[in-house]
């Protein structure tokens, strides 16, 4: 265990400076995305709509591939889910 939480620290200390965004980017982003992120950023309602969509596709996708990971509800002890679990 404690070798796991030294690597996650060794990790998170090395994370360049480079992932946040730089001031002149800063500047450039709309209010939400401020600091977060380089470039311009969204350019309008329609970029949101289609980050908001893959979002909410990606959040769907992981629950239910959690739900049918830890529970297959198959009777079957040789269901290839079962190997899984197992």
């Amino acid at each position: 265990m404690k070798k796991i939480a030294f690597l996650i620290s060794i990790f998170l200390l090395s994370i360049p400076y480079g992932l946040f965004a730089c001031e002149v980017c800063e500047k450039n982003q709309p209010k939400v995305l401020q600091g977060v992120t380089h470039g311009a950023g969204p350019q309008g309602n329609i970029d949101y709509i289609i980050t908001w969509s893959a979002v909410v596709i990606v959040g769907i996708t992981l629950f239910y591939s959690l739900k049918f990971l830890i529970k297959p509800k198959e009777d079957n002890p040789e269901h290839i889910k079962n190997i899984v679990v197992e």
